[in-house]
């Protein structure tokens, strides 16, 4: 491990965001949000209609198709005292389909809020004329495990959170959510259900994005990656070699896999979910290099910068591939807590596009990565002209030709 690396202090990568410039709420019309070209180190100010004209020729556009739940269910105490219960991640069964397909119970790993009001015994809420329970069965960290209950087949657990459950905005919004962002906080093409934030570089892409996108003939593809609550942690440890980064559950079908490998050197990732999935390919191809019998597959937070041995790109991902049809899979399913800083050499990714971030954020850091760490200019243009910050914010789309693949 590069101890130069873990010595990255956040402090270096602090900046002052004034309230002003956090949007709050969207624009009334997603692709007139505007946009910011990095290309090389040169800014540019664009709207962000103009993408498809700015992206290299040929471009594979990979998007994030996570679809954000309703993840906050509310629950009182016979007291009146409101008890929060933020679903994170399906535990028993812990598969996201599974568990959203159950009929009478489930168990979710949760946050809760006001948790010293509730130690023990079961909360009860009313959704109709069905009653749902929540009982704590342990905790794990910050986290408790959760199970529900109701008392009516018909309805499945993805119906419960569907009709109790609120959409959970992102704290730093400093609001209540509201109707229009059970609309407005979806990308237009979120599919899978799982994810409790928004992946949010692709919030701006409307149809007639995309059909620009198709008349330039620019490709795209999806994986999935569920968004955690994780993404908004800050980094409170003085460098980052101290900091836990989340792990998050993706998927990505080996028609997609065969499609990266097809446009190598040509890759788009939308959002830095999409940057982390596919980056975490490599990796796993190369723990299938080492040992081509694993079936379990997890990408741990240092391993790009402790794996001595590298492979071609192309050879990674045909690893990949090569596992899912001897194992008659469709889809690769993994974990990844990869943490993509200064020092870290991309291996999919050319271009990028995203939203402005947090100051000291891992998304952040990620950015100064592929940047080689010349994000300062970038932020400090953006403030100064007036763009909007964070998920409702405006977006940049970052070409970097010094990265390039093996």
């Amino acid at each position: 491990m590069n101890a130069k690396i873990q010595q990255i202090r956040i402090e270096d990568y602090n900046y002052p965001l004034p309230d002003g410039q956090i949007a709050k709420f969207p624009l009334a019309q997603r692709d007139t949000s505007k946009l910011l070209l990095n290309k090389n180190g040169e800014l540019s100010e664009h709207s962000f209609s103009d993408l498809p004209s700015l992206l290299p020729e040929n471009s594979l556009l990979v998007f994030n198709n996570t679809k954000v739940i309703q993840a906050r269910l509310f629950f009182y105490k016979e007291t009146g005292a409101q008890i929060e219960i933020f679903c994170l991640e399906p535990y028993l069964p812990a598969d996201y389909a599974l568990s959203f397909q159950q009929t009478r119970t489930c168990e979710w790993k949760c946050l809760i809020g006001n948790a010293k009001k509730w130690k023990e015994g079961k909360l009860s809420a009313q959704i109709g004329t069905t009653t749902l329970t929540a009982e704590q069965t342990g905790n794990d960290g910050e986290s408790y495990m959760v199970r529900f209950e109701w008392n009516n087949e018909r309805m499945t657990f993805a119906d419960i959170l569907d009709a109790a459950g609120e959409l959970p905005i992102p704290p730093y919004l400093h609001r209540r959510t509201e109707a229009s962002d059970l609309e407005t906080y979806q990308t237009t093409y979120s599919k899978i259900k799982g994810s409790v934030a928004a992946p949010t570089a692709g919030l701006h892409f409307t149809p007639a994005v995309f059909d620009a996108l198709l008349e330039r003939g620019i490709g795209n593809a999806e994986l999935t990656l569920h968004v955690g609550a994780g993404t908004f942690r800050p980094v409170k440890t003085e460098t980052i070699g101290d900091h836990t980064m989340h792990a998050e559950t993706f998927s990505v079908s080996r028609r997609v896999l065969a499609l990266l490998i097809y446009n190598l050197g040509r890759i788009t990732a939308v959002g830095t979910t999409s940057v982390r999935t596919l980056e975490s390919l490599y990796w796993i191809g190369v723990q299938l290099e080492n040992n081509p019998d694993q079936s379990i597959f997890q990408v741990s937070q240092w391993e790009p910068y402790e794996t001595t041995r590298q492979i071609p790109v192309e050879k990674s991902l045909q690893n990949i591939i090569d596992y899912l049809a001897k194992n008659g899979k469709e889809n690769l399913q993994a974990s990844t807590q990869i943490m993509i800083v200064p020092g870290y050499e991309f291996k999919l990714v050319d271009s990028i596009i995203t939203n402005f971030h947090q100051p000291q954020s891992t998304l952040l850091l990620l950015v100064s990565a592929y940047l080689k760490s010349d994000w300062r200019t970038m932020y400090d243009y953006a403030l100064a002209h007036d763009f909007r910050f964070l998920s409702y914010g405006d977006s940049s789309l970052l070409i970097n030709e010094t990265n390039r693949s093996l």
